[in-house]
């Protein structure tokens, strides 16, 4: 299987074009205090290398520099960085593809996942294929959501983070930095294991006897043994999601066909389960669906699309446009 999901017939084939991307906030600075939050615009560098040089600028340590998310070095994204300092810093370009649109204070340091969500404005470009079966799979796509893989930035260039959980639990020791990312590249790639077999079964976006059930946009779930009109309902509305595992040590389990389906994954990986353990991390879920907010699209040309949606934290635009262009369709 390939990382970010198994690889699978396209509907349509070609090139990522230009990519936006806009953290969206669920407040606001107040506009005094010691923390001076920026929000900036980057293209061509990724976010730490960002907060490496604004401490750089500002004459504090690396550890005065935070942010609420990661974003992809080759789009063009809009977020939020947060500075511990005195200094003022001014709207401008301070860095090639690096420019600060808005300086102001807050009582209080920015921290990761802070952020709701982000909005995504994605162009594909050079498409061919049939644009009927397109049209009909970006409706679905709009009415279902689409199965929440954690996407292949996840694991590094070339998997180099699932490598290095391998090489972890093998009893290397790993950088601070370096361990964090392949425990999380583990978890995920089990994660999206266990997604694909419920994509192949049919119920990456319905319920089966047993599951845990996800509350949308929260991390809680319920245990359901059986599957009732009630919960058939919730599930339409967006209320719940089936949930698939973030592997670890204890936590709920799910039962009955929910429980089968998993551990039957979860067996042929043994390494990465027991190196999981073995470390104490806790085990959690995700949902195994992501709903589409503000989905729409339209063809620039015979050959471009555009694409405008916002996911929840967490979720990958990557997995997404994967729908599109990588899966068959069965209308």
């Amino acid at each position: 299987m390939a990382l970010g999901g198994p690889p699978l017939a396209g509907v349509l084939r070609g090139q990522p074009g230009d990519f936006r991307v806009c953290e969206q906030m669920p407040l606001k600075p107040t506009g005094s205090g010691e923390h001076l939050w920026l929000r900036i615009i980057k293209t061509g560098c990724n976010t730490d290398w960002v907060a490496d040089q604004l401490a750089a600028h500002c004459g504090v340590p690396r550890r005065a520099v935070s942010y609420a998310g990661r974003k992809d070095r080759h789009a063009v994204t809009e977020q939020w960085f947060c500075v511990h300092t005195p200094a003022d810093v001014e709207p401008g370009e301070y860095w090639p593809g690096v420019k600060v649109l808005e300086a102001v204070r807050h009582q209080r340091k920015l921290r990761l996942g802070t952020h709701s969500g982000n909005a995504f404005v994605l162009t594909l470009r050079r498409l061919s294929g049939d644009r009927q079966v397109a049209e009909r799979r970006l409706g679905a796509m709009a009415a279902r959501g689409v199965p929440n893989y954690f996407g292949e930035q996840r694991f590094g260039r070339n998997g180099a983070n699932l490598d290095w959980a391998r090489q972890l639990f093998a009893g290397r020791r790993l950088s601070r930095s370096k361990r964090s990312l392949a425990l999380s590249a583990a978890r995920s790639y089990l994660f999206n294991l266990v997604l694909a077999a419920r994509v192949e079964a049919g119920c990456w976006d319905r319920l089966i006897a047993g599951d845990l059930v996800n509350l949308n946009g929260s991390g809680s779930v319920f245990s359901a043994p059986e599957v009732t009109a009630e919960l058939r309902e919730r599930l339409l509305s967006g209320d719940i999601h089936p949930s698939a595992p973030l592997a670890g040590r204890s936590g709920t389990a799910p039962t009955a066909a929910a429980l089968a389906l998993e551990q039957a994954v979860l067996d042929t990986q043994p390494e990465l389960t027991g190196g999981l353990e073995a470390v104490g991390v806790a085990s959690g879920r995700r949902a195994t669906r992501c709903l589409l907010k503000s989905f729409g699209w339209r063809w620039l040309s015979a050959a471009e699309l555009e694409l405008r949606f916002a996911l929840a934290r967490g979720v990958f635009a990557t997995s997404v446009v994967r729908e599109l262009m990588r899966i068959e369709s069965t209308d």
